[in-house]
């Protein structure tokens, strides 16, 4: 039993291990597009004076020297004929050689490896698809002006109203916060310790956000972090987070636009803090955060984070209780539900994007279901347009 366990883990860390080579792999490559779209019209310059230069002097030795030239390129036929040819039997060896290092790889590893690399989200609307509006075929109300309910499992887009229209995405934000962080941060290191600082809580307070309510020199954990992010949408928690995994909100955000470009969403969606706060070139589609929450469904520290509907933060010397959390849009929704079960929930609020939710819930019959809803007319409308949509149209 001993050694089954060991080598679960072993293959757990291999997993880890690949996973990480792979995001190194596409941080590198993130960074050489920048890099290409910087120095492109340079290189192109210096290619045309070099190639003008070399046309020139090319020109100079033919008119000098044509037939000294023709003789020399006779006899360079006639080596490079005998160089291509050892050329061609090293090739051929390298070939051999590498076709046994290939062979000798795991295929399961391989085939893990595959299947991680071509994970991708995606949701398409058919003929089928219910067009939402201002009232539903209950004939009650509907109060959010954009919305979307996406069946995970067929990867289908069930109803809509203005699903791919740019909006301001407010605290949903903090979904893609909390995913990035969990991508880059090692399930052993959550309960390391993360001293808060008076610049980040002033960040909270100066941008006027909601606020987990950790204090200036308070050590508590990146476990604290992630659900002070979620729970109570902690601009104090979700600024921590990003220093804690990148040095600064500001490099945080680079990786968050990375997992956008990664995800395929980079033309409709661009983040420009992790907290929400509005900015011109803040923004997302209902569509585009539907698939970001898929994603995080599918990251465990992610999916658990969410799902909770208290918490209680670490015993410090400033909190000798800590600080009791609570997720009101689950605790709201649990007298709405009906054969469905909301299992994970983020709510959000700037004047520019009204009242918005993003949601994650299974139906009887076990299908995963997203539903995200923007600019309702109030605190719990969310609430009623989610439980709404679940209960009529989840199967």
């Amino acid at each position: 039993m001993t050694e089954r366990y060991s080598d679960e883990e072993a293959r757990r860390a291999r997993h880890r291990q690949r996973v990480e080579q792979m995001r190194e792999s596409k941080r590198k490559q993130m960074r050489r597009r920048r890099l290409m779209r910087k120095f492109a019209p340079l290189a192109v310059c210096l290619l045309a004076v070099f190639l003008v230069l070399f046309g020139g002097i090319q020109i100079v030795r033919h008119v000098s020297g044509a037939g000294q030239r023709d003789k020399e390129n006779t006899e360079g036929t006639a080596d490079a004929g005998l160089a291509g040819a050892a050329d061609q039997d090293g090739s051929m060896e390298t070939m051999a050689s590498d076709a046994e290092v290939g062979n000798s790889e795991d295929p399961a590893q391989t085939e893990e490896t595959d299947t991680e690399e071509k994970k991708s989200y995606q949701a398409n609307a058919g003929s089928d698809t219910v067009q939402l509006g201002d009232t539903l075929q209950s004939g009650e109300p509907f109060y959010s002006r954009y919305a979307i309910l996406v069946d995970t499992e067929n990867d289908s887009i069930t109803a809509e109203r203005n699903a791919h229209t740019r909006i301001v995405p407010a605290s949903m934000t903090k979904i893609l916060t909390v995913l990035t962080a969990a991508e880059h941060i090692d399930e052993a290191k959550l309960d390391d310790p993360f001293t808060m600082t008076l610049e980040i809580t002033d960040y909270a307070y100066v941008n006027d956000c909601s606020a987990a309510g950790f204090l200036d020199g308070e050590e508590i954990t990146v476990r604290d972090l992630f659900y002070g992010t979620v729970l109570p949408s902690g601009a104090d928690a979700a600024v921590g987070l990003a220093v804690y995994v990148a040095g600064s909100q500001e490099a945080f955000v680079e990786l968050m636009n990375e997992k956008v470009e990664e995800l395929g969403l980079s033309k409709t969606t661009h983040f420009t803090n992790c907290a929400g706060i509005y900015d011109d070139n803040h923004y997302t589609t209902v569509y585009d955060m539907a698939m970001i929450m898929e994603a995080a469904m599918d990251n465990e520290l992610c999916r658990e984070v969410m799902s909770a509907h208290r918490y209680t933060t670490s015993v410090t010397e400033e909190h000798p209780e800590g600080i009791s959390l609570s997720n009101l849009f689950l605790r709201r929704i649990e007298d709405k539900e009906g054969g469905e079960k909301v299992l994970c929930a983020k709510t959000g609020y700037v004047v520019q994007s009204g009242h918005c939710a993003v949601s994650y819930a299974v139906s009887a019959g076990g299908k995963g279901y997203v539903c995200v809803t923007a600019d309702a007319n109030s605190k719990w409308r969310p609430v009623e347009d989610h439980a709404k949509l679940y209960g009529m149209y989840m199967q």
